[in-house]
Formats: C-alpha cells, structure tokens, sequence
C-alpha cells in the first residue's frame, strides 16, 4: 500500500524523499515525479519534514525507526512520522516515546481501504498522537485519503483500526459459514446472497467480498496472513484490557488453519476454502 499513497504525494507536486525495502521499486517510483530515492529510512528523515511508512508487522516498524539505519538516526527536531501501519499499540506507544524524546512528534495513524483505497486515494485514517502535529500533517494525509478520525492519544488510532478488523474478520467467518450450510443445503449461493443483500444480514463488505468469491478470485486486496496479524494483535490487545474475545478465537484459528492450507497470501476472503473442504462443497456461481 505504501507505493501507491507515495505516488498521490508525487503526483500532487511534493518533494518526496523515498525508501522501500525494495531498492528498486523506491528508484522506479522516484522517476514518476520530484522523487528521490534513499538508500535508508536515516536518510528519508535527513530530507524529510513529515514522514508515513506503511509496512507489514510491528518489528518492521520498530526496525524502520529505530534500527541501526533507522528515521530516528536522522531526525530533525520537530519534524512529523505517521505510521500508517497497523501494528501492537504497546510498542507504537514505545516508539511514541522514542521521538518524543528527541523533539519529534509521532501519529499512530493506522489506515484502512486495503489496495483500491491506497490506489484511488480514498484511505480512512485513524489517528492517535498530539492533535496539534496531526493538523500540520493532515493536508498531507489528504492526498492519500478521503476520511479522518482523530481517535486521541498515542496508541488510540491503532486500538480503533484493530477493533475494525476484528469485527470484518468475524462478519467474514460468519459469512463463510453461512454461505458454505446453504450450499451444501441446496441454495444457490446467488440466491443466498441476494437474500442476505436485502435483509438486516447485509454488509457493505459481503457485498463487496462475495463477488470476489462466487467467481473463484482470491486474488489479494488484504491478504490472510495480514488479517491474522490483526487479529491476533487484538487478542492481544483483550488479553491486556481483561476483555474476553471468544469469537475472535475461533476466527483467528480459522486463518490460522487458511494459512496452513498454504493460502497466507491470499485474499483473507479465502478463508471460506477451509469450511469448503470440510463440507465438500463449492460456493460458486452456477
């Protein structure tokens, strides 16, 4: 996701300094426009006055900036970093910390839209941190989203996103069971779906998942391992608040179990796969 919300920043005329992992891909993003490609994270924040990374887990987040080449090797003081990831908020507090320290201001700003949102540059962001440093940062966060929630303190964007995703990924399991006993009942899933579409059962993401499904495409928009990071970043999350999260077990076992059917980086939607090859069916157009 970081590529394409980097690109709407080169796009809109910015300086952009760049960084990936991935040599290549921050040397070919940088030709679309005032980019320059960095060789690390320390010399993005050497260049840069308001910095966003989007990567996978929380120890690439705590690599990225604190790490030996990390943004807080180069920092200016008072300068912005918004991490657009989705990882534990304990440690982003930790990182929080960290810049604080060094006269820096840190968001939590965890986003959500998956690969069209970063593409069309409709993202929702949900922000924790000082309100003031991400009111200076926001026109920035404008080019890459459409929708802002200000959530709180440090920490408060994160514990909003993993709430999110733990609540999609219990709406997808019951889907995927659903669908899975009308099937092998005998009810077309077209059917079944049109009924769920114009009942108190409707879902704005069924309505946009189930296609992907009854025409056999698991292709990623947020692929199963990611969602299985989340959701067990929530349980941790209920473990440290004393909430208990029964389905949420379940639900994570159940990506767990889609993973070891060798299908992590697929689209989470896959998770259906795993009821289907139990039931002996296939919920699929006729």
């Amino acid at each position: 996701m970081g590529a394409p919300m980097a690109r709407h920043l080169l796009k809109s005329g910015h300086d952009v300094a760049l960084w990936s992992n991935t040599e290549s891909k921050a040397q070919q993003l940088a030709k679309e426009g005032a980019g320059k490609a960095c060789a690390t994270p320390e010399e993005v924040a050497k260049a840069a006055d308001v910095m966003f990374y989007c990567v996978g887990d929380t120890s690439m987040a705590r690599n990225i900036t604190l790490g030996p080449n990390g943004l807080l090797k180069g920092l200016r003081k008072g300068s912005i970093i918004a991490d657009c990831s989705t990882i534990s908020p304990a440690v982003s507090k930790e990182i929080c910390q960290e810049f604080a320290d060094h006269g820096a201001h840190f968001l939590d700003a965890p986003c959500t839209g998956s690969k069209p949102g970063a593409e069309k540059g409709t993202l929702t962001f949900m922000v924790g941190g000082e309100q003031a440093a991400f009111e200076r940062a926001k026109p920035y966060f404008e080019i890459m989203g459409k929708v802002f929630y200000y959530c709180g303190a440090s920490g408060q964007g994160l514990q909003a996103k993993l709430t999110q995703n733990l609540i999609l990924a219990n709406i997808m399991q019951a889907f995927a069971e659903g669908m899975v006993l009308a099937t092998k009942g005998g009810i077309s899933p077209s059917l079944m779906l049109e009924i769920l579409d114009n009942s108190a059962a409707k879902s704005g993401l069924i309505s946009f998942k189930a296609p992907y499904i009854l025409s056999r495409d698991f292709g990623t928009n947020f692929a199963t391992k990611w969602m299985h990071k989340d959701v067990g970043l929530a349980l941790e999350a209920g473990k440290a608040l004393g909430v208990p999260l029964p389905a949420t077990a379940l639900t994570e076992q159940m990506l767990r179990a889609n993973m070891a059917s060798g299908r992590a980086e697929d689209d989470f939607c896959s998770v259906i796969r795993v009821l289907e090859d139990w039931a002996g069916v296939e919920v699929k157009k006729p």
